[in-house]
């Protein structure tokens, strides 16, 4: 039974927004009449796009068809509910989405983030912009059927829809995801029950699905796909339990920010499995380094068939867990610089048998200069073909040669980026493998 359920204003657009689905591994069928399937079918079905045709039509009957459709799909198990909008904000929006609030009930929330950033549709101070122009100023304004006179997006919503409409702007953004859950949550406490979003970047879908999800609130999402295939890959498990692509994140900085970091990354993702290393026994002996070793990587491999993401990180996150190494300098004879290579050559032993064992492992984060060197050398990478900056201090490549040329890798420094920042590395693999 689908846990994401699609009602699109048209077929062209609904099929649209089911392959943005598809691309993250989610069955997704187009229905155009469901008595037409068979529940054994249904079954198998991750989300469900189911289009109304109500573009052109008069607003009562938008509302009608709309209602109609999802008393069709309406059950407990559906997860993320959608209303599938004109990516130039054209036809019965506001009819439309009391349509979805009306028959979810009075506890639900519609929240409006019509950003499509690959098709240069973006929203910024409320207006709406195509390439960088108000959609009034476009052909758009000038449609026959269905002519856009505002660019404004909570103005469109507040002359269509019954219900007080509110908006979120990008100075009410830069604090996190709890802090906007908290200004939606303040929002919809002083009556609102439609939310617009400020919204250019990828990021900023994250961060408005991950307020979303953190709010607790019965959630309406309004956009033109994207929005909707990001909450859903946040909050829906595809049926199938092997995922095509997966991300290994290798973290061992003891850094009190990459705390903060990883613990956001563990909060935010869907599925993840984190294992934390015992990172004092790889200095013990020799048969401790290779318990450990294989401990973890039995551990990760065992779980790897129901994550999308892996993490495999230090113990020394936790300043309890922080090691002396003055005692094992003495021990060993050596200097900082040899025992610290231990640590790095067996986080690299790590990650390769891991990389060798799931195949399926497409993607990697690595944090920290010594990890990275270490990880490279043990794979024989010959370097990095560099393609792009996902932060400050943050770079996108693939491997050179080696065991996996070509995989493609995020690298950071360990006290690098504010405390979303490897939740943004991680998401950013994730659109380049379409996860």
């Amino acid at each position: 039974m689908a846990e994401c359920v699609v009602i699109a204003d048209d077929l062209t657009g609904g099929n649209a927004t089911g392959v943005l689905l598809t691309k993250m591994n989610y069955r997704a069928y187009t229905v155009l009449n469901k008595d037409g399937i068979s529940p054994e079918i249904m079954e198998g079905c991750d989300c469900v796009i189911y289009p109304t045709d109500s573009r052109g039509v008069s607003p009562d009957e938008a509302y009608r068809r709309v209602k109609e459709a999802v008393a069709l799909f309406a059950s407990d198990k559906v997860k993320v509910y959608s209303h599938r909008i004109d990516s130039t904000l054209r036809g019965n929006l506001g009819a439309e989405t009391d349509a979805m609030l009306d028959y979810l009930g009075s506890d639900s929330i519609a929240l409006v983030a019509p950003a499509f950033p690959s098709s240069g549709r973006t929203v910024a101070g409320g207006y709406l912009l195509v390439n960088g122009m108000p959609v009034n100023k476009t052909n758009i304004a000038i449609d026959p059927k269905t002519p856009v006179k505002t660019a404004l997006v909570e103005k469109l919503f507040r002359e269509q829809s019954r219900y007080p409409v509110s908006s979120i702007h990008f100075s009410e953004m830069e604090d996190g995801k709890h802090k906007l859950a908290e200004r939606i949550n303040e929002r919809v406490e002083k009556g609102a029950r439609i939310i617009t979003f400020d919204c250019v970047t990828q990021e900023d879908l994250d961060l408005i699905a991950d307020a979303a999800i953190t709010s607790k609130k019965k959630v309406v999402a309004v956009d033109p796909g994207v929005f909707t295939a990001t909450l859903t890959r946040k909050t829906v498990m595809p049926h199938s339990k092997e995922q095509k692509r997966r991300i290994l994140a290798v973290v061992g900085s003891v850094n009190p920010n990459t705390k903060d970091q990883m613990e956001e990354l563990w909060l935010t993702q869907h599925p993840i499995y984190n294992c934390f290393v015992k990172t004092k026994q790889f200095l013990e002996s020799e048969e401790d380094r290779r318990k450990e070793i294989s401990r973890v990587c039995d551990d990760i491999i065992a779980k790897a068939d129901f994550n999308t993401v892996l993490t495999v990180t230090g113990d020394g996150l936790y300043p309890e867990n922080r090691i002396d190494f003055a005692p094992y300098m003495e021990k060993w004879n050596c200097s900082l610089d040899e025992i610290t290579g231990r640590i790095n050559e067996s986080f690299a032993e790590i990650a390769e048998r891991i990389l060798q064992q799931v195949p399926s492992i497409q993607g990697i984060y690595l944090s920290g200069g010594d990890i990275t060197q270490a990880v490279c050398q043990k794979v024989n990478a010959a370097g990095f073909d560099l393609k792009d900056e996902v932060l400050p201090l943050a770079a996108y490549g693939q491997f050179l040669e080696g065991e996996f040329d070509g995989l493609m890798v995020v690298t950071k420094g360990g006290s690098q980026g504010n405390k979303d920042a490897i939740n943004i590395c991680v998401n950013y693999l994730k659109e380049k493998l379409f996860i």
